[in-house]
């Protein structure tokens, strides 16, 4: 398959101006509209069966017939962050911008798409492959539901035997793959509590109740769900990355607001984080205040199919060269493929792609080493190949 990488690196610098055409026009989640009308055109184009409005503003597009059905996701939304890198291809959307590199997905999903394209005519295509160009991974919408729930609802899993993904890394080494199967990135949820305590003027603190003094209890209290309520050998993240609260500093503040994160691998961990974390908070009732905990169900873990991992290993390796996989350690970082990957046995990848020195994620200076687009393009080919032929019936 070392001909993927060679034929992708003849259009690398298509790859390239697709990509930085994307990043001047960054659409937010649900909102992706124009990138998914180049993405339909691009591949329909290619002589791909299309289908738009997929999941609100996803696009499914297939070629090939028959079993298996092998999928290839790439997801299209940025985030709302301000660009203030000063490159030629800087965001043109105020407030806006691909930090995540959801731009170089989506071109490196036309380049195997063109891959695939120049397989069927070839006659070496043995079965269908799904391109799924999906909406919203980085937020939810008013339904709690990102864009992978929201393309399954539409059909867009139906029937296929196998999905693999693939993620830029702007902090990992360029052209490096990074595989592993099993538990691969964390489940999320977020909290959102609000400490209610009673106003006073600071200078006669025993007429009031402070919602902050009562706060850092709390918080205090919470980070023993880590440290003493489960097993050292278990991964679990509690963290509180936003507290407000006050108004003066001569003035016993009356409400409290915070926000944060639990991260696992285990549904035995997250009962644990999420009792936990009632419990901290149940120290201000019994100092005289009220506390309101609302939790939000997130993503829940990305656990990569062992027989895909090998599968997209294989394929890697005779896209890329077998230097190229690196191992990897489970991340607690979250993703939205894990519900794909619930719906078909599933492999996703980090593929690095840092500059010199790197960019890191959500981050309003992000960008990538553009060398690797074809690298990304050449391996999503490969897995559908080398699926299509090990899930043949």
């Amino acid at each position: 398959m070392n001909t993927l990488l060679e034929a992708a690196e003849t259009f690398a610098a298509d790859l390239v101006t697709l990509r930085r055409d994307l990043h001047r026009h960054p659409e937010l989640s649900f909102r992706e509209h124009r990138t998914a009308d180049i993405a339909a055109r691009t591949v329909e184009a290619l002589g791909f069966r299309v289908r738009r409005n997929v999941g609100v503003t996803g696009v499914v597009a297939e070629i090939g017939s028959g079993r298996p059905i092998i999928g290839l996701r790439a997801d299209m939304d940025a985030l709302p962050i301000q660009e203030t890198g000063d490159s030629e291809y800087r965001s043109t959307v105020p407030g806006v911008m691909h930090a995540c590199g959801h731009d170089a997905h989506v071109a490196m999903l036309i380049g195997a798409a063109r891959l695939l394209a120049a397989a069927d005519r070839e006659g070496r295509l043995k079965s269908t492959v799904r391109l799924l160009f999906q909406p919203s991974e980085e937020d939810c919408d008013d339904e709690h539901k990102s864009g992978a729930v929201r393309m399954i609802e539409d059909g867009a899993l139906r029937g296929v035997n196998a999905v693999f993904g693939i993620h830029i890394g702007a902090h990992m080494p360029a052209g490096k793959a990074f595989l592993r199967a099993g538990p691969y990135m964390a489940g999320s949820d977020t909290f959102h509590i609000t400490v209610h305590g009673r106003s006073a003027h600071a200078a006669r603190p025993q007429e009031g109740v402070d919602a902050i003094v009562l706060g850092s209890h709390a918080i205090l209290a919470a980070q023993n769900a880590v440290a003493r309520r489960i097993s050292p050998m278990a991964a679990g993240v509690l963290t509180i990355g936003r507290i407000e609260g006050g108004v003066a500093e001569n003035v016993i503040a009356d409400r409290v607001t915070l926000a944060g994160t639990v991260r696992y691998f285990e549904e035995k961990v997250r009962r644990t984080l999420h009792s936990e974390l009632r419990r901290a908070f149940s120290v201000v009732d019994a100092l005289g205040g009220k506390s309101h905990i609302q939790l939000v169900e997130g993503y829940p873990p990305v656990v990569n199919d062992e027989a895909m991992t090998n599968i997209a290993r294989e394929a890697v390796a005779a896209a890329i060269g077998a230097d190229a996989i690196t191992p990897y350690e489970p991340w607690m970082g979250a993703e939205d493929f894990a519900y794909l990957a619930r719906e078909a046995p599933g492999c996703f990848f980090w593929l690095g792609a840092a500059l010199n020195p790197p960019r890191e994620h959500h981050t309003p200076n992000f960008d990538i080493d553009e060398s690797v687009l074809p690298k990304g393009a050449a391996c999503l080919a490969a897995c559908a190949l080398r699926a299509a032929e090990a899930l043949a019936p």
